[in-house]
């Protein structure tokens, strides 16, 4: 319990701004003015951009090069990953010098055998990071004790206790040493999501922070915030993850949502005074580097999509995606095929058939990706969130001017994301594709996110809802799907795809509906609230394990599909799960008896718990 603090804030202005947005509507459209001059790696303009690191020798092992294409191609590992998360025994310089004598012994062409040995002799598993017990990490948080059932109470706990298995600290020597390691160095803790993932991932972690404001650790938050903003001070954006081969690319921007979260948790007024500027700085990334112009009835708008402009296969997926461009007959229809898979992966949908074109429809396979072409909906109700948060933040920090035009910047995207991808006659919002100029009428979960981000107009809330509840219907959603909202109705053998269920996905659909105050809508989203909980609840009865996705047609059962195999953990299915628990706890009980064994409340020391 918080008690907000009395202290008046002064009014914030960025120390090295103009203006920071002024909406200019001229014939619809909105012009940007940034806050910061920025010195950005990443450029629209230029798509060729490498992924940029401190160190440039760094890069060209990680990122880049002969040495990565060279070792990657032979697969010395089952997943790509593997390699590019090693650590340099020795200086960059170093390695690449032996690799040249190398590949100059054996006429540019190494056996296996050779490359396998030269990994071994300059390369070593990174172990950048120690576990770390959060000094903020207790056994029995408060929202516990507010779930009835006490098959789930217990599991609430055991989800607790699984953050001790998923925090870290990074070792001295990566601050020490940082181009001997592929990792990102941030000076506080972090969560990992689980499995293969050994690092920080950005949309994750808003999941991820949920979960640890319900188990208390307000202090273990607001570290992993700082780490964010220390990347957005940096880079000017927030990485898909922390490793050098992410700085290419970002992935949902919902740092400003995590800040707002920490702030209704702890009334930090210091904290968002201290760091509104770069919360700005990120907002202007997306604006300046992630947006197009749309025309749809004869007006103009200005909106937001997924775009990885770099040059190469993924250094983590790299064979994977050079075999997948192996067939395109240029250079530069490879370069295009990279630049959509690394978009997608910055959209956190990597892969899907959400952003596969083939002759207008959703169809195809991976080598059919145009996530450029792509304006989705979550992006831009995200968009218009983080210009929401930022008009609150700013009211709170009595900065009366700039409140205002976040405000305008909220409204023109709220304009804009109706005008372009609600669909009346479907009740629906939709992807749009600007390559063909037309509408992506496709089931995605995504297709919600409005409502989570409230990105619709408010005095229509009840047609709305009576539209959204009718599209569920004619989708067959409800019925089909016990196990989950799928991410969508093809079966195309992406992870991204049916039949595997997502927990971002459940959760922004659950909680859009529920925030909608409309009795039906209520309803639905606790439906699939007890759909979602007992589906995870079985899977870990089964296995004593929390996984990243579940399948949507078999509850209890992990998913399957994409690149890697499925991963347990999980950070973001932890949190979600919690919330959940929290929202939904006083009214939902587990009726299966084969697997909800616990009748009493749980019992520690004599007492009710």
């Amino acid at each position: 319990m918080f008690v907000l603090k009395t202290k008046t804030p002064t009014a914030v202005a960025c120390s090295n701004c103009f203006q920071l947005f002024k909406i200019l509507k001229r014939n619809q459209s909105s012009e940007v003015q940034p806050c910061f001059h920025q010195n950005h790696h990443l450029t629209s303009s230029d798509p060729t951009t490498k992924c940029n690191v401190p160190i440039p020798t760094n890069s060209e092992i990680y990122c880049h090069g002969r040495l990565l294409h060279t070792i990657q191609m032979a697969q010395l590992y089952n997943d790509s990953k593997t390699f590019v998360d090693k650590k340099l025994k020795y200086k960059p310089a170093v390695t690449l010098e032996k690799f040249n004598v190398l590949m100059q012994e054996t006429e540019d062409r190494p056996t296996r055998k050779q490359l396998q040995d030269f990994v071994n002799d300059y390369f070593e598993d990174g172990n950048e990071l120690e576990a770390w017990t959060p000094p903020d990490w207790t056994p029995h948080p408060q929202f516990v004790d507010n779930i009835i059932d006490p098959n789930y109470r217990k599991w609430a706990l055991d989800l607790n206790n699984l953050w001790t298995n998923l925090t870290r600290k990074m070792i001295v020597d990566v601050k020490n040493n940082p181009d001997q390691y592929s990792i990102v160095y941030v000076p506080n803790g972090l969560v990992i999501p689980g499995g293969r993932f050994t690092e920080f991932y950005y949309w994750d972690t808003y999941w991820i922070v949920r979960g640890l404001l319900l188990s208390e650790m307000y202090e273990t938050v607001r570290g992993i915030l700082l780490n964010f903003l220390s990347m957005v001070s940096q880079y000017g954006f927030v990485p898909n993850g922390g490793r050098v081969y992410y700085l290419e690319r970002s992935q949902p921007p919902l740092l400003t949502p995590m800040v707002l979260s920490y702030y209704e948790a702890t009334n930090d007024i210091d904290f968002l005074q201290s760091h509104i500027c770069l919360l700005e700085k990120e907002f202007n990334f997306w604006v300046k580097n992630r947006t197009v112009e749309v025309y749809k009835g004869g007006k103009k708008y200005k909106l937001a999509r997924y775009f990885a402009p770099s040059s190469g296969p993924r250094p983590e997926s790299y064979s994977e995606d050079y075999n997948s461009a192996a067939f395109l007959p240029t250079q530069l229809e490879k370069e295009d095929l990279y630049m959509d898979l690394k978009s997608a992966a910055e959209s956190g949908w990597d892969f899907s058939s959400r952003w596969f074109i083939t002759n207008k429809t959703n169809q195809g396979n991976i080598s059919s990706i145009h996530t450029r072409y792509i304006i989705p909906v979550d992006l831009n109700a995200f968009i218009y969130w983080n210009a929401k948060i930022l008009s609150q933040f700013y009211e709170i920090l009595q900065n009366y001017e700039k409140s205002v035009q976040y405000s305008e910047i909220a409204e023109y995207w709220l304009e804009a994301v109706t005008a372009v991808l609600w669909h009346s006659d479907l009740g629906i919002w939709l992807d749009y594709d600007i390559r063909n100029n037309i509408r992506r009428d496709y089931f995605y979960p995504s297709n919600l996110a409005p409502l989570w981000t409230e990105c619709y107009d408010k005095k229509s809330v009840n047609k709305v809802a009576r539209s959204v509840i009718q599209y569920l219907d004619d989708s067959n959603i409800m019925v089909n799907f016990l196990g989950g909202l799928p991410a969508s109705l093809e079966m195309t053998g992406q992870q991204w795809d049916r039949p595997n269920a997502w927990p971002p996905l459940q959760i922004i659909a659950i909680q859009g509906l529920n925030r909608m105050n409309v009795p039906e809508a209520s309803d639905i989203a606790k439906e699939l609230a007890k759909n979602w909980v007992y589906s995870n609840f079985k899977g870990f009865h089964d296995s004593n394990e929390m996984f990243e996705k579940y399948d949507a047609e078999n509850p209890g059962r992990y998913g399957s599909g994409g690149e890697y195999i499925v991963q347990a953990g999980f950070g973001w299915t932890n949190g979600v799960i919690m919330e959940l628990l929290n929202t939904y706890g006083k009214e939902l009980q587990c009726s299966d008896k084969d697997i909800c064994d616990l009748t009493e409340p749980i019992k520690q020391n004599g007492l009710d718990k």
